[in-house]
């Protein structure tokens, strides 16, 4: 992290941008002129008046001329050593092609330190000219130590640790440690026995953090592998991944799961798509502690109006994809049928009932532009959230998730200067229009990692 102390005694800043709309991201969603930025931190956000008495000799001054200053995105469930290991192709993209199209290519597996670090510095490459300046890495730990890609191992969390302390990430990452299969089954005792026996790398402050762990409870709803109250079209209603003799069973071990690691002291994201298992892990969250911790629902396909109140009574986040419903949709809806989609994908009313809302990716099942999903986020015919939310969305709230909304995710003083600067005013700019608006600059810790 930056510096702390100096920022506000200094008589002019390092760089002030002037002349734009400053999208605070604070208490009030305050918009303003300018901004200055002092060795590394925001010393001052305001009018143009306010932050001109900070020009001085060597101060670079940036004319906006109306463009717009976001703080730095927050992509807060993004794979990023697997998004290096993949770009540019996507999970989805792939789901999608013909039958005879060219089939994906087959990708050699993570082994060595050196594939690691390429595919995680390939990453942060990619993210910085589209004003992603944190991610988190949603499970990576011994549960993949033998997986298929190697990109999701625990060697991964220690290269991350170790790039961090080398000063080369342009991206602050979180991470969270996982003790099952990626997208597959896990066991109670095999869980149990990851918190027990495995000692994550420590934190390198401000740029890289393992916050907790993530569980697998089911599959996702379009392949009927969601566990849901309302059966499938094609009859049945899925299934927990948790191992068990049945379904009683099954739930019983994910409960347990949850109730051990917030008793390690952990923060908790689930993998929860199907109704009743949003249900099942929201009612466990809040019994072993609520959103103390800063505990999550990740995905959230499909949650009842019921659960969505009990998350906003506890501070239980919902992590979720705006982009999964123009990609998945049709699927869901075939699946499920027209009664269950009528809770899909509830961003909206999530925040009506105070639920904390986090936009990501999830790249590279989908793109990591972020723009492509604030679109999506602004247009949904039903369950459209206005613009000032869909920012908090992607910077704010999931500074809020990382535990770390004291010192990122918005535009105040004090705060850390990460941040993009747009090429047009977003207030202006046709929402079915943002993701060709061009990202001209983003900052991370003071540091301008990218610039056209």
């Amino acid at each position: 992290m930056s510096r702390m102390g100096s920022w506000a005694d200094l008589d002019s800043a390092d760089l002030v941008m002037t002349g734009g709309t400053v999208h605070t991201v604070d208490a009030g969603d305050r918009v303003a002129e300018a901004i200055a930025i002092t060795a590394g931190r925001i010393s001052r956000v305001g009018t143009d008046e306010e932050v001109a008495c900070l020009v001085g000799p060597r101060t670079r001054v940036v004319r906006l001329a109306g463009r717009s200053v976001l703080p730095g995105i927050n992509d807060s469930h993004l794979h990023g050593t697997w998004l290096g290991q993949m770009w540019p192709e996507l999970l989805m993209d792939q789901m999608a092609a013909p039958p005879a199209a060219e089939p994906p290519k087959k990708r050699v597996r993570l082994e060595t330190s050196a594939q690691r670090r390429a595919a995680i510095l390939r990453a942060t490459q990619l993210l910085a000219p589209l004003g992603i300046t944190s991610y988190t890495e949603p499970g990576l730990g011994p549960g993949e130590d033998d997986g298929p890609s190697g990109c999701f191992g625990s060697a991964v969390l220690r290269e991350y640790a170790d790039l961090a302390a080398e000063g080369r990430l342009n991206a602050r990452v979180t991470a969270l440690m996982l003790f099952g299969e990626l997208d597959g089954a896990s066991s109670l005792p095999g869980f149990l026995a990851g918190l027990d026996g495995f000692t994550p790398p420590g934190d390198i402050p401000g740029w890289f953090h393992v916050a907790g762990v993530k569980i697998f409870a089911d599959g996702i709803p379009p392949m009927g592998t969601a566990w849901n109250d309302e059966p499938y079209t094609t009859g049945g209603h899925g299934s927990l991944l948790v191992e068990g003799a049945d379904e009683e069973e099954r739930e019983a071990a994910l409960i347990a799961m949850i109730g051990a690691a917030r008793a390690a002291g952990h923060q908790i994201g689930v993998h929860a798509t199907g109704s009743r298992t949003t249900r099942t892990v929201v009612n466990a969250l809040a019994a072993s502690g609520g959103g103390g911790d800063r505990h999550y629902i990740i995905h959230g396909d499909l949650i009842h109006p019921e659960t969505l109140a009990k998350m906003a009574a506890a501070r239980i986040g919902l992590n979720t994809q705006p982009g999964l419903v123009a990609t998945a949709g049709a699927m869901m809806r075939g699946a499920v049928g027209e009664e269950a989609m009528r809770h899909a994908w509830p961003v909206c009313d999530a925040l009506s009932a105070g639920v904390p809302l986090c936009l990501s990716s999830d790249s590279p099942v989908l793109t990591p532009d972020w723009r492509y999903g604030m679109a999506a986020a602004l247009t949904r015919p039903e369950q459209r959230l206005t613009l000032a939310q869909a920012i908090r969305a992607y910077t704010m709230t999931p500074a809020w998730q990382d535990g770390a909304d004291s010192w990122k995710g918005s535009l105040e003083a004090g705060k850390v200067a990460d941040l993009c600067v747009l090429e047009t005013d977003l207030a202006e700019t046709d929402p079915a229009a943002i993701p060709q608006v061009t990202v001209s600059m983003t900052m991370v810790d003071g540091r301008v990692v990218h610039e056209l």
